[in-house]
């Protein structure tokens, strides 16, 4: 669910759609459902927030163990819906449409997090310094996250042509393909070590580079077809579940083990 929102959220960012509902939680000020193409996006999105919310919210009440964990995923969640109504009073103010989009980043790690706990642990045999690296792997990725994020609030694709775009596009596709550089030699270096030391992660190093293959393939694409939006969204999406994926590799890293 927190990943569908991102998706659903980019999509009103991506069609214009960001002012199609006015008000907030109704649409208008004298019809609460949706009357047109952009208010259908928008509200949608406000329906599959309130389900993400409820998620998060019956994780919370249900969990055990990890209650602290489960509630800073559903109150990060919760926030989403005050700041949604804050971006619309400012006219979909670009920093703050930023800032949504990494408060779902922050609640995608915390949930992720959060369903790796739940799991049971294997005991590996890890030096102690590949956990510190995997550390800066997720340094390189957040990085990574923020450079692509600049990149798409500063493309044709911001909103709408009465929304100011964010910084200026070729300077963000310069610094996130090094932001990309940086990120990929982190993540060969502790591939190759996991290979060299046959370690159980290797698994999930796997899975995520084949989630990086595809994803640099689909952002090469984007850029030679001019940005497409429906695209973008794909890119956008992927980029969540990229981010996903490299929090359940470096959590893994940090399991219990025994010192090799």
């Amino acid at each position: 669910m927190l990943v569908v929102i991102v998706a659903t959220g980019a999509t009103v960012r991506l069609t214009g759609s960001g002012l199609g509902c006015e008000h907030w939680p109704g649409c208008q000020p004298h019809h609460f459902e949706p009357r047109s193409f952009h208010s259908d996006i928008e509200f949608g999105n406000r329906v599959v927030a309130f389900f993400t919310i409820v998620a998060t919210l019956v994780t919370w009440i249900v969990a055990r163990g990890h209650r602290l964990l489960a509630f800073f995923t559903f109150f990060g969640t919760l926030l989403q819906a005050p700041l949604g109504a804050i971006t619309i009073h400012y006219h979909l103010d670009p920093w703050l449409v930023l800032t949504h989009f990494l408060l779902s980043a922050v609640v995608i790690t915390l949930g992720v997090i959060l369903a790796c706990a739940t799991r049971p642990r294997a005991r590996t045999e890890l030096p102690a310094w590949v956990p510190w690296l995997g550390i800066l792997l997720g340094v390189a990725a957040a990085v990574l996250l923020f450079s692509g994020t600049l990149a798409t609030a500063s493309g044709p694709h911001p909103g709408s042509t009465v929304v100011r775009r964010l910084w200026s596009f070729q300077p963000a596709v310069y610094w996130h393909v090094r932001a990309t550089a940086v990120f990929g030699l982190s993540f060969l270096v502790v591939l190759v070590t996991l290979v060299r030391l046959h370690a159980t992660q290797l698994r999930a190093g796997l899975v995520l580079l084949g989630l990086l293959l595809v994803q640099m393939a689909i952002g090469e694409t984007q850029y030679r077809t001019h940005l497409p939006w429906w695209l973008v969204l794909v890119h956008v999406t992927m980029a969540a579940t990229v981010w996903a994926a490299v929090t359940v590799f470096v959590y893994s890293l940090w399991r219990p083990r025994r010192m090799a």
